[in-house]
């Protein structure tokens, strides 16, 4: 039987073994006043569908509504502020359903709709909170994609508008909803690797440069920039493309660490178990390689004290070693430098999630003794619980979706007051052991990457201590002016719901 050694596991060969054993998964299912009780609708009731934001994952959110006969699902509209985007999915609905959804360039329009039944949001960040709030002001459910804020106080506001206005919010984290991962997580919580001090969330993703423009770009024509700006401010776009690239620029975005991060560390907390903000946080980085108009991080190291255990996140956007060296990932099937997934060090063993769906559990000695497969349907349970009117039987309800959410943005919190630290330096960044040797290896990771460390400096954190009851941030009043932000008039987030 293979045996791992536990600490060797630390620079990566335990995910080569996971990886060995695992399939490829990772492109899975990847009225102001109104408390009276919501109508339960009928198992025969056709629930209508308005799919806002199209151009990405949200072309995912539509083949999983149109016509699916076995949640008894239609998407009846397609909302998106470039009309150049929602060909594909328009031809979609028309081809499954044997008719064309109704086109809204305004998500205000839809909400006046009493046709429609539920909202599904897939926009840019910094749109969810203000989208979900309506949506659920105007009766509908909401399902929400990942982050499901732009920064702290959205999460929690979110939240509020759900409870009040008693809707149905499903955060797009689709982990939770897939059996492998779900009892990958029991076995964890049943003790089964003992008492688990660690958790590790990874997210090496290899993200190119952007390229670097030489002044303002012009908008497409087909674009509505007052509506896809919404609830932020409207500057000369300065960036050779307006969509996608904006999850590097502060004003839309959250960095790596909110978009394909959260995914991770949505996982690593529901390993940990914990349902509050943690003690403090503590992330250090650099945007690296290249020289470009991205403004976050593309490496980061984020260390979460909880007092009785720690998470630790990582991000590298740069070509990072492959679990299978000169070959191509089983993960990703194309990218061997790509490799996300989780780690949970227990005092009798390790669980290895090396996917959204499955994992292997590990004895001390790097005995399998469980593994953990299988997928699910995350819009179907999304669907399942707007039938039962009952939020316990969402797999992401939204204030899981907060609080992980909420992670992402202290992590970056943190790293956006940092200073500026030479790589030279002789300080370890973080109290924790296990993160300054997982910084000793990024720092040879950069080097890998011909990034010459020894006349640079990277961006040593300011270490937050945060106030888990009331989810704010201790004796710092300029990081707490970071919970939120300023919004334009006519999109602004309520201060309170």
């Amino acid at each position: 039987m293979q045996r791992i050694d536990r600490r060797s596991f630390l620079s990566e060969s335990a995910f080569l073994a996971a990886c060995a054993a695992m399939a490829p998964r990772l492109n899975e299912a990847c009225a102001d006043e109104d408390t009276a009780p919501a109508k339960r609708p009928s198992a025969s009731d056709t629930l209508r569908i308005a799919v806002v934001g199209v151009r990405g994952q949200g072309a995912g959110h539509v083949k999983g509504y149109a016509a699916n006969k076995r949640n008894n699902t239609v998407v009846t509209t397609i909302c998106d502020v470039d009309s150049a985007v929602i060909g594909p999915s328009m031809k979609h609905v028309e081809q499954v359903q044997g008719k064309a959804p109704k086109y809204e360039k305004d998500i205000r329009k839809v909400l006046e709709d009493k046709d429609v039944d539920c909202i599904s949001i897939a926009t840019p960040n910094h749109w969810h909170a203000l989208a979900a709030i309506w949506a659920m002001q105007a009766g509908k459910d909401v399902y929400v994609e990942k982050p499901v804020s732009h920064n702290v106080l959205e999460g929690r506001r979110i939240v509020e508008a759900a409870r009040k206005y008693n809707k149905i919010c499903q955060t797009g984290t689709q982990s939770r909803s897939m059996p492998g991962m779900r009892a990958a997580i029991d076995f964890i919580h049943q003790g089964k690797i003992g008492t688990v001090k660690v958790a590790r969330g990874l997210c090496y993703k290899l993200r190119g440069s952007i390229g670097k423009v030489s002044g303002e770009q012009k908008i497409p024509e087909t674009i509505d920039y007052d509506l896809w700006s919404g609830p932020a401010p409207i500057k000369p776009l300065k960036r050779a493309r307006l969509h996608y690239d904006w999850h590097w620029i502060w004003d839309y975005g959250n960095g790596d660490l909110g978009n394909q991060g959260i995914h991770e560390m949505d996982k690593a907390r529901w390993g940990l178990n914990k349902n509050t903000f943690p003690n403090s946080v503590l992330s250090v980085g650099g945007r690296f390689g290249y020289v470009d108009d991205g403004e976050t991080a593309n490496t980061q190291i984020i260390c979460f004290d909880y007092g009785d255990c720690e998470l630790i996140f990582e991000v590298r956007g740069l070509p990072s070693k492959s679990p299978y060296p000169g070959k191509e990932s089983p993960q990703t099937g194309k990218k061997p430098g790509n490799f996300v997934g989780n780690v949970w060090y227990g005092s009798e063993g390790f669980v290895v999630c090396p996917s959204y769906s499955g994992g292997i559990a590990y004895n001390n000695d790097g005995e399998v003794i469980k593994k953990f497969s299988g997928s699910g349907d995350h819009f179907g349970n999304f669907v399942k619980a707007v039938r039962s009117r009952k939020k316990e039987d969402l797999h992401a309800d939204i204030e899981e979706g907060h609080l992980s959410s909420a992670l992402c943005h202290l992590g970056n919190i943190s790293y956006r007051l940092g200073v500026d630290e030479p790589f030279t330096s002789r300080r370890p960044p973080f109290e924790s052991r296990m993160a300054n040797e997982i910084g000793q290896d990024t720092v040879a990771h950069l080097r890998e990457n011909g990034v010459d460390v020894s006349s640079i400096s990277y961006k040593l954190g300011r270490k937050l201590t945060l106030d888990a009851k009331t989810e704010g941030i201790v004796g710092d009043k300029e990081a707490t002016l970071m919970l939120t932000r300023e919004y334009r008039k006519g999109f602004e987030v309520p201060s309170k719901v």
